[in-house]
């Protein structure tokens, strides 16, 4: 018996076992880039956790996918002095585990004071409810009061989540994809935390997130997972991730001031973004020596909004300049005043402060190592 082979029939087999199995590779490989918020107890939730919001506005956030970095040794540069510290009142509840931690979490009202045990918190912890001015959420502990996220690929360590009025002080975040977010918060203070060994940002307010203040925190060892990603402290919601994180709108988390913390990131120490305005970014401290963030990074403070006061900063060490102002969209980036910033650019290839846009004052008693203030060498 003759047995006639159809070699056409054959090839057409083979190639459709090849597309099939690059098929499943795609399927199942992942992209590197989050699709959902991971809420802080382990849920999922509409709206994209995304990894620092990619924006590709030419400040660090698009480009390339990149690796994470490798953890560095402890910050050990010390916490500035200065006004405007919050104390802890006596404690109203005493938690010394992570489930009391989430049960006192969860029943919290207004003019609670949590007073953290020393001791390691595992879990990601979200706060729902809210205080008021005249009587905040207190959450205090200790640098040895440690939440640890469990991981740096997805959630938060802490979220505050349309939370208003709370005052976190004095504890550790660490191991978790984004250290601290707040989302829709208003009126709370983030002070003497410990935040570092995080996938991506260290603490990120967004969402409408207004008058809040970030004081006196250790940011460091953040853009674990990617680099690029690694902002020490992030002021609200690129362009891009508009439609996701604030329903389409202008992510307008205004008045925000940032003052007195020491920050080494991977990416900007500070990435203030457009659609916010009116902030205050005050005596912090940065250490640019492990900035570069996949190549995608090159400043210590990354300016898009609007009507900033930028004052009495000191920074050494970066792979361009000092401080950058861009304008992502028509009419942002502008209205901000630059003065009395300490710039040591200590091999850094570009200028103290690098204003894009115009618009911007940059006052002449920013005092400059390394290489000149302005790119033209004006102030005023």
């Amino acid at each position: 018996m003759t047995i006639k082979i159809d070699v056409k029939f054959l090839i057409g087999l083979a190639v459709g076992a090849l597309v099939a199995a690059g098929l499943v590779i795609l399927f199942t490989s992942g992209g590197g880039d989050d699709s959902k918020k991971t809420s802080a107890d382990g849920g999922i939730s509409a709206a994209p956790q995304g990894g620092g919001d990619q924006g590709g506005d030419g400040g660090g956030d698009g480009g390339g996918d990149g690796g994470g970095a490798q953890a560095g040794a402890p910050l050990t540069l010390p916490v500035p002095d200065g006004g405007g510290k919050v104390g802890c009142p006596k404690p109203t509840k005493t938690v010394g585990d992570a489930n009391s931690l989430q049960a006192a979490l969860k029943g919290a009202q207004a003019g609670d004071v949590i007073k953290m045990s020393p001791g390691k918190y595992v879990g990601k912890f979200v706060a729902t409810a809210s205080g008021t001015q005249q009587q905040p959420i207190f959450l205090c502990g200790d640098p040895s009061s440690v939440i640890d996220g469990g991981g740096i690929k997805k959630g938060y360590g802490f979220h505050l989540d349309k939370a208003n009025y709370w005052r976190l002080i004095g504890f550790t975040v660490q191991n978790s994809q984004k250290g601290v977010v707040g989302d829709t918060t208003n009126g709370s203070v983030i002070q003497g935390l410990n935040v570092h060994d995080i996938g991506d940002e260290g603490i990120h307010v967004r969402d409408f997130s207004t008058g809040n203040t970030i004081q006196y925190n250790k940011v460091f060892n953040t853009g674990l997972r990617r680099e690029k990603f690694g902002e020490g402290v992030y002021l609200g919601t690129a362009q891009s991730n508009w439609k996701s994180v604030s329903g389409g709108k202008i992510d307008n988390s205004d008045n925000n001031v940032v003052r007195g913390n020491v920050i080494r990131a991977t990416a900007e120490a500070i990435d203030i973004k457009e659609g916010t305005k009116g902030g205050k970014i005050l005596n912090n401290v940065f250490d640019g020596s492990k900035t570069g963030g996949d190549k995608h990074n090159d400043s210590w403070v990354d300016v898009k909004g609007n009507g900033y006061l930028i004052e009495g900063n000191r920074g050494d060490k970066t792979p361009a300049d000092g401080f950058q102002v861009h304008q992502i969209i028509k009419g942002w980036g502008t209205g901000n005043t630059f003065r009395n910033n300490t710039i040591a650019l200590d091999g850094g290839n570009g200028v103290g402060i690098n204003d894009t846009v115009g618009g911007n004052t940059i006052a002449c008693n920013n005092k400059v190592t390394g290489g000149q203030l302005t790119k033209k060498g004006k102030c005023s």
